[in-house]
C-alpha cells in the first residue's frame, strides 16, 4: 500500500512537471535568428521572451486584454499551439522606399481559453527580421464586446537607450490641436524614463540593447479599434500598451475598442537587428490590410510647390496661388498646394480658375480642408465640411468636378476608436471621387497608405512648419532630422515638408544647404511639399535646380551605409539604375563620414556639398574614387550617379 502511494504521488508531481512545461513553446523564423519563447506563468498569465541571434532582447514581457464581460489575462488555460504556417505575400506600393515587395514568415496561433470557458486567440507573425502579434476572439457573437485594458509589454534590460517621442496632452496646445503626434524626441533615454507630458510614448519607439535595434509600432489599424501608445509601467518594470486619453474621440463616439465578435486586434509589430534593418523595413505594410478595390489610375506621387509655409496666411489668395502653379510647373514638380482659407480669399470660383490653369500648365491642385467639428477651435476655413458621409460625398464631387486632385485636411482630434474610423471614412469616401489626401494635425498612418493607396501622405512630425515659429525648434532640427528615418519615417511615408535653401522669416537657420538639400531625399512621403519659395529658389545654382526637377518619391530600392539616430544618417535610393546618396550631419562638429559606393556599380555624377554654410560646393565624381567625404557641422551632402 505504501509502495502504491509513493508511485501514485511520484506520477502525480511528474505530471504536474510535464504540465508546466507543456505550456512552453519555442517560436522561430525561417532561419532561426530570431526566438520566441511563449509561456504562462504561476498565475497563469501569458508572456514572452524575444531573443535575436542568442540575444535577449525582451526578458518576461506580459500579454494579454480585459474585456469587460471576461478577463483574458490571467487564469488562462493552453488549449494548443498550432504547427508553423508559411505565409508569403507580395504587393506593390504607389511610393516610398521601395515598390516592389515580398513578404515571408511562419506564422503561429495560441489557442486559449479562460475561466469562463471564453475562446482567445494570440498569434505571432515571425520574419526575416520581424516579429508580430495580434489577439483574436474567434468567438461569434452579436453582442458589443468592450476592451477595457490591454496587457501586451515591452520589458527590455536596464541598459537599453531608447528614442522616444511623448504624447501630448489632449485639447492643449494651439486652438486645442493636441494631439497631433508633434513633439521633439528624448534621446537615448532609459525606459523608465517618465514622459515628460505625462501621457506615455507615441510610436515608433526605438530602442538599442546590447548590440541590437529593435523598432516597435503597431499596423493594420481598423474601424473597430482605436490607435494605442505605450507607457511605462511600474510594477510590470516595461512598457505597456495603453489606449487614447477620454477627450480623443469623435463627438458621441467611441474611445475603446468595442466590437462584435468575431473579431482581432491591430498587429503589434517589432523589427530586430541591426540600424539598417531598421531602417529598411517594410513590416508597417508588410502587416497592413490589402488595397480596398478601388481605380487607382489617378494615383501618382511627385513634388508640390506650397506657399503658406514661408509666407503663412495673407499669401493665400489667387495670385499668389497662380504664381506658385507657375512655380511648380517651371520645376516640373506635379502639384502645388493651396492653404487654408482658400474658400474665403479665392472663393471656388477663382478656385476653378486655377485648377484650369494649373491643368494647362501641366500641374495638378491640392486644396486644405479643417476637419474639425468640436474637438477643437481652430478658426480656419473651409471648416465641418467632413463630418459626415453626405457632407463629404457632396464636397468632394464639387471638387471632382472643377479638376482638383487632392485635399489635405488638418486638426484631428486624437485616437479613440470613432476618430479612427473618421480616418477611414474620408479615405474610402476621396477613393470614391478619386482624390489624394494627405492628413495633417493626425495620428500616424500605421500602414493605411497599403490600404488606401489615394493615402499619399501624413504630418505625424515636427516638421519645417515648425521650424518658421520658433528659434527653439530650428536649433533642434539638425538632430531631430537625424532620427526620423530612424523613428517615424521607416514604416510611413512623412510630410515634414522639407527644404529652406534661402532663408527663414525671423529664424536663424542652423542647417546648411547641402543639409537642407538631402531632406526631399532622406525622407519619404507621397506628395512631397517643399517648403523653398520661388524667390529663394531663384537664387540657386543652375544645378541645384536641375536635380530637384527630377527629385523621384517612388523609389525602387533604399540602403542605409551609415548612421546614428541624432547624429547623423547617410542613405542611398535607386530608380531605375539612377542612384541617389544622401546625408545629414546632425551634430555640430566636423565629421569623416565613410563610403562604400560599390553596390552602385561603376558611375560617373554630381556630388553637391558645402562650401561655407551657405554656399554649394558642385563637383563631378566618379563612385569609384568617393571613399569618403567631410561633413561639415550641420552639414549634408548630395550625391547623384547615374
Amino acid at each position: 500500500m505504501k509502495h502504491f502511494f509513493i508511485c501514485s504521488l511520484l506520477i502525480i508531481l511528474w505530471g504536474c512537471q510535464k504540465h508546466d512545461k507543456s505550456t512552453q513553446h519555442i517560436l522561430s523564423n525561417a532561419d532561426g535568428s530570431i526566438e520566441l519563447t511563449f509561456d504562462l506563468n504561476k498565475n497563469l498569465q501569458p508572456y514572452y521572451l524575444l531573443k535575436y541571434q542568442g540575444k535577449m532582447v525582451l526578458d518576461t514581457s506580459r500579454l494579454g486584454l480585459k474585456r469587460t464581460d471576461g478577463n483574458f489575462e490571467s487564469q488562462l488555460s493552453l488549449v494548443s499551439v498550432s504547427e508553423p504556417e508559411n505565409i508569403t505575400d507580395s504587393y506593390t506600393m504607389f511610393h516610398g522606399k521601395q515598390q516592389q515587395m515580398e513578404y515571408q514568415a511562419k506564422q503561429y496561433t495560441v489557442h486559449l481559453k479562460n475561466n469562463q470557458d471564453q475562446e482567445f486567440n494570440i498569434l505571432f507573425q515571425l520574419s526575416e527580421n520581424g516579429v508580430a502579434l495580434k489577439y483574436q476572439f474567434p468567438e461569434t457573437s452579436e453582442d458589443l464586446k468592450r476592451i477595457e485594458e490591454e496587457f501586451t509589454t515591452y520589458k527590455f534590460g536596464p541598459e537599453t537607450k531608447s528614442w522616444l517621442q511623448p504624447m501630448a496632452k489632449a485639447k492643449t496646445g494651439w486652438e486645442h490641436t493636441n494631439p497631433s503626434y508633434e513633439e521633439h524626441y528624448e534621446m537615448a533615454i532609459s525606459q523608465d524614463k517618465p514622459s515628460p507630458i505625462g501621457e506615455g510614448w507615441v510610436y515608433p519607439a526605438l530602442f538599442k540593447t546590447d548590440s541590437v535595434w529593435a523598432l516597435i509600432s503597431e499596423t493594420g489599424l481598423k474601424e473597430n479599434f482605436c490607435g494605442s501608445r505605450l507607457k511605462y509601467n511600474e510594477q510590470f518594470g516595461a512598457l505597456q500598451v495603453t489606449f487614447p486619453q477620454t477627450e480623443e474621440v469623435f463627438p458621441g463616439g467611441a474611445l475603446n475598442p468595442e466590437s462584435v465578435t468575431p473579431w482581432e486586434t491591430p498587429w503589434r509589430i517589432i523589427t530586430v537587428g541591426s540600424l539598417a534593418d531598421i531602417a529598411e523595413s517594410t513590416l508597417g505594410t508588410d502587416l497592413a490590410d490589402p488595397a480596398i478595390e478601388m481605380n487607382t489610375d489617378f494615383i501618382k506621387g511627385g513634388l508640390s510647390s506650397w506657399s503658406w509655409v514661408l509666407l503663412k496666411d495673407d499669401f493665400t489668395n489667387y495670385e499668389t496661388s497662380k504664381k506658385f502653379i507657375d512655380y511648380a510647373s517651371n520645376m516640373n514638380w506635379d502639384y502645388c498646394l493651396i492653404d487654408c482659407d482658400w474658400d474665403q480669399k479665392i472663393g471656388f470660383e477663382k478656385l476653378a480658375e486655377l485648377a484650369s490653369y494649373a491643368q494647362s500648365k501641366d500641374v495638378k491642385v491640392l486644396v486644405w480642408y479643417n476637419s474639425a467639428g468640436s474637438w477643437n477651435t481652430t478658426p480656419y476655413t473651409p471648416r465641418s465640411k467632413l463630418l459626415t458621409h453626405e457632407a463629404r460625398e457632396s464636397e468632394f464631387k464639387k471638387l471632382k468636378n472643377i479638376g482638383i486632385a487632392g485635399v489635405k485636411i488638418d486638426f484631428f482630434g486624437g485616437d479613440g476608436q470613432s476618430m479612427i474610423a473618421y480616418y477611414h471614412d474620408i479615405l474610402k469616401d476621396a477613393a470614391a471621387f478619386e482624390l489624394l489626401v494627405n492628413f495633417h494635425g493626425t495620428t500616424l498612418p500605421r500602414g493605411w497608405q497599403r490600404t488606401y493607396p489615394n493615402l499619399m501622405t501624413m504630418e505625424s512630425i515636427k516638421g519645417e512648419e515648425f521650424v518658421t515659429f520658433e528659434q527653439v525648434n530650428a536649433d533642434l532640427q539638425p538632430s531631430h532630422c537625424a532620427t526620423i528615418p530612424f523613428t517615424r519615417n521607416v514604416y510611413d511615408p512623412m510630410d515634414f515638408t522639407p527644404m529652406v535653401l534661402d532663408s527663414i522669416p525671423r529664424m536663424h537657420r542652423r542647417t546648411s544647404k547641402a543639409f537642407e538639400l538631402a531632406l526631399p531625399i532622406l525622407f519619404t512621403s507621397g506628395v512631397q511639399h517643399m517648403a523653398e519659395i520661388p524667390e529663394g529658389m531663384s537664387k540657386q545654382p543652375e544645378e541645384v535646380i536641375d536635380l530637384l526637377k527630377n527629385i523621384p518619391v517612388d523609389w525602387d530600392e533604399s540602403k542605409l551605409l551609415s548612421g546614428y539616430p541624432g547624429k547623423d544618417a547617410v542613405m542611398a535610393r535607386r530608380k531605375g539604375s539612377t542612384w541617389f546618396v544622401v546625408g545629414i550631419n546632425g551634430e555640430n562638429i566636423p565629421k569623416t563620414i565613410p563610403l562604400d559606393l560599390s553596390f552602385t556599380g561603376s558611375k560617373t555624377g554630381t556630388l553637391f556639398t558645402d562650401k561655407q554654410k551657405n554656399s554649394f560646393q558642385i563637383e563631378n565624381v566618379t563612385s569609384d574614387q568617393l571613399k569618403e567625404l567631410e561633413l561639415k557641422g550641420y552639414g549634408g551632402f548630395v550625391l547623384k550617379l547615374d
